[in-house]
Parts: C-alpha cells; sequence; structure tokens
C-alpha cells in the first residue's frame, strides 16, 4: 500500500540527521579514524597469526576470533555510516538500517561473548586447573563458533517481530529499538532480555572473573616472593593476566556509556529527551573498542613485539640495516687464522666465514701440515640481532655475545 505524504515525510524525517552540518563532518572523520586505525590494528594481529598459526595455543585462537570482529565489523559497516556522514542523512533508509544494525549488533554481541569467554577460560585455569583440563581444554574452536551462533540468533529475532532495528536519534546509524519497550510485550521482552542477558549478565562474568584472576596471581606470587623465589613463570604469568585484564577493562569501559544512555532511553516515551549530541559521544565512544586491542597486545606480549619486529623487517629491509662482526685471535702474536666475518641483517641472520689471508695454506698442502700456535686460538663469538639463524651457518662461529665483537655499519 503506497505511503501518504504525511507518513513519507515522517519516513524521511526519521533518517535525517538531527546534527549539524559541521558536527556531521566531524561524526564522519571520527568514525573514519577508528575505522582506518583497526585495519591496520587488528590487521597486523591477523597477518602475525597466520604466520605462527601452527604455535598458537588456546587463548590466543579466541584473540583471533576477537581482531576478526573489530577488522569486519569496521570493514563491512562503518563506511555506511560515514558516507551517511557526509551526505548528512540515513542513505538506503530502512533496508540498510536493517542490514547496519543487525550486522553491527551481530558483531557487537561477539566480541562481549568472545571476551566472556576468554575471562572465564582463564578463570577456570588458573583457579581450578582439574575443571579446565577435563571440560574446556583444546575446545577453543568450538567455544567460538557457539560465540557467533548465539549471536546470530538472538541478532535475527528483530527480523521475526521481536523488537525492531531503528535510526539512532542522532540520525547517522541504527541500533535495537530500545523504546520498543512500550509499544508491545514481544518487543519489551526483547529489550529486557538484552540488557539482562545480555549486556549486564556477561559484564558481570568478565569483572568477576578478570578481578578472582589477579588477585590469585598476585597471592601467589607474594608468596613466592616471601620464600625468595624468582620464578620466570610467574613474570609471564603476571603479564599475560594484565593484558586480558587491560583488554576486557578496555571493552567495559568503552561500551559502558552508550549501555547507560541506552537503558535510560527505555523507560521514556517521548522522542528527545535527550539532545542528540548525548547520543553521539556515547555511540563514538563504543566505536572505539575496536582499536586498542592491538596496542595492548604490543604493549604486554614479547612474542607479539618479536613477530611485528620481524614481519617489518621482513618488508621493508633497510630498516634494519647490515651488521658486520669481526672477530680475531687474542694470542700474543700474529698468526695466520683466519678471521670470522659475520654479515647480518635485521630479522634475518647470515652467518659466512671468509679467510682474509687466502693466499696461506690452510689444511695440508703437498704432504706437509701447517704449523699451528703452542697458544690455542679460541673462537670469539660474533654480535647477534634479533632474529633466527641461518641453517647453513658454519659451526666455526660461534652465537654467544662477544665482548670484543666490533660491529660496523655498512
Amino acid at each position: 500500500m503506497p505511503l501518504n505524504s504525511s507518513d513519507h515525510n515522517r519516513t524521511i524525517s526519521v533518517f535525517t540527521s538531527k546534527l549539524s552540518p559541521a558536527a556531521d563532518i566531524c561524526v564522519g572523520l571520527t568514525i573514519l579514524s577508528v575505522v582506518l586505525l583497526s585495519l591496520l590494528g587488528n590487521g597486523l594481529v591477523l597477518v602475525i597469526c597466520y604466520r605462527r598459526r601452527k604455535k598458537m595455543v588456546g587463548s590466543e585462537l579466541l584473540c583471533v576470533n576477537l581482531a576478526v570482529v573489530d577488522f569486519f565489523c569496521c570493514i563491512c559497516f562503518y563506511p555506511l555510516s560515514i558516507l551517511s556522514s557526509f551526505h548528512h542523512a540515513w542513505l538506503g533508509e530502512n533496508i540498510t538500517c536493517i542490514y547496519y544494525g543487525l550486522g553491527c549488533y551481530i558483531f557487537g554481541l561477539c566480541g562481549m561473548f568472545t571476551i566472556t569467554a576468554i575471562s572465564i577460560i582463564r578463570y577456570l585455569k588458573t583457579c581450578y586447573s582439574l575443571v579446565y583440563a577435563v571440560w574446556l581444554e583444546g575446545a577453543n574452536i568450538r567455544i567460538a563458533c557457539t560465540v557467533w551462533l548465539v549471536a546470530a540468533v538472538w541478532s535475527s529475532f528483530p527480523l521475526f517481530g521481536w523488537g525492531e532495528y531503528v535510526p539512532e536519534p542522532y540520525g547517522l546509524s541504527c541500533t535495537i529499538a530500545w523504546r520498543g519497550y512500550h509499544t508491545s510485550a514481544k518487543d519489551a521482552f526483547y529489550v529486557i532480555c538484552s540488557f539482562a542477558c545480555f549486556t549486564l549478565v556477561p559484564v558481570l562474568f568478565i569483572v568477576v572473573s578478570q578481578c578472582r584472576i589477579i588477585y590469585k596471581v598476585s597471592r601467589f606470587s607474594d608468596s613466592l616472593s616471601a620464600r625468595g623465589i624468582r620464578n620466570n613463570l610467574r613474570y609471564a604469568e603476571k603479564r599475560l593476566s594484565m593484558m586480558f585484564f587491560c583488554i576486557s577493562l578496555g571493552f567495559v569501559i568503552a561500551w559502558a556509556p552508550y549501555a547507560v544512555v541506552s537503558f535510560l532511553f527505555i523507560f521514556h516515551k517521548e522522542n528527545h529527551y535527550m539532545a542528540p549530541e548525548g547520543f553521539v559521544f556515547p555511540a563514538l565512544f563504543a566505536k572505539s573498542s575496536h582499536v586498542y586491542n592491538p596496542f595492548i597486545y604490543f604493549y604486554f606480549n614479547k612474542t607479539f613485539q618479536r613477530e611485528v619486529r620481524c614481519l617489518l623487517l621482513s618488508v621493508w629491509p633497510k630498516l634494519g640495516g647490515n651488521r658486520v662482526g669481526v672477530h680475531i685471535s687474542t694470542g700474543h702474536q700474529v698468526l695466520p687464522h683466519p678471521i670470522h666475518i659475520q654479515l647480518q641483517e635485521r630479522g634475518c641472520v647470515q652467518k659466512k666465514n671468509f679467510s682474509l689471508s687466502q693466499d696461506r695454506p690452510q689444511g695440508k698442502r703437498k704432504g706437509k701440515a701447517t704449523h699451528t700456535s703452542s697458544n690455542p686460538v679460541h673462537s670469539r663469538p660474533v654480535y647477534t640481532c634479533w632474529g633466527s639463524t641461518s641453517k647453513n651457518a658454519p659451526s666455526l662461529v660461534d652465537t654467544k655475545p662477544a665482548k670484543h665483537s666490533l660491529p660496523v655499519s655498512i
């Protein structure tokens, strides 16, 4: 049935921006910066995880799932909001609004459920290792699939009349119709369950689990320190716990203002109980949750730091430069022993032996053996930079750090 003029005008007003043109441009630029930073950081995480895919363990697989959520959410949905910001109105009206709201809600729930799963698994592994070994050992792929299935099923309910996807109050993105609480019993049930079961409960699990993990690790560390035991494993576990704590805390802090504003919006029947700018800032702050996880990985995870350096040096070898390590014998007299030279490149170490006195005899020549010094010549190690040594490196060159090596940049 065709719409009359009043219905058409009301539909147009729903999908029109409620902000000033300058504010629309600022919103678009902000979302664009979030997208670029997220693609750079999470793309780097995915590349590194692919490079070391055979060495990955438990919680790292769920971190990959989290990076996939952040990466593809910024690719598939946020460009539509950016274009709408520059157009000063939502593009595509109802169809694109459902697409954007459904996709963002699926990926948002996946992110929250993934962090909840990481927190619970880490808690069981730290405090109840036997339960973890029996029930959750090697179950990370199944957990990730379950997360996606539950998020997709719950997010699809508005397509069948339980809830609705509508534009945000400022008109440049779409989300669940939180005011549907006042329209019907089904919408009210969906809105309340979305907050209670799919927002509040996961947040409580995250907060309680992470606090318990930090408390347990701290007590264990203090008990070892009191007995004078220095344990490198303790230090690594502490850093790992702090890394996941920061990831969880950052996610909760980023989404808390948006959740509070949306929750308050439920209980107001009028359309404009708050200025549109009051919804913009919490929404933009929530979108920033896609950005900071790679920086947390880089700060706390030494393996991630090494892999980033290796990746950068493999792409731009000139960043590392070449180095030559020259080491000579320390005997009291100069003898015709070869000088070992090591050519090194950052991230890829190449060791070669050169004899600077090739005109001198080495080994047996014409049935006569060369004379050796009464003082044994100790092969001095050379300076090694970060990276794995070459398999073809000769055994004459030691790989321990050298006191007398002379690194020279060439």
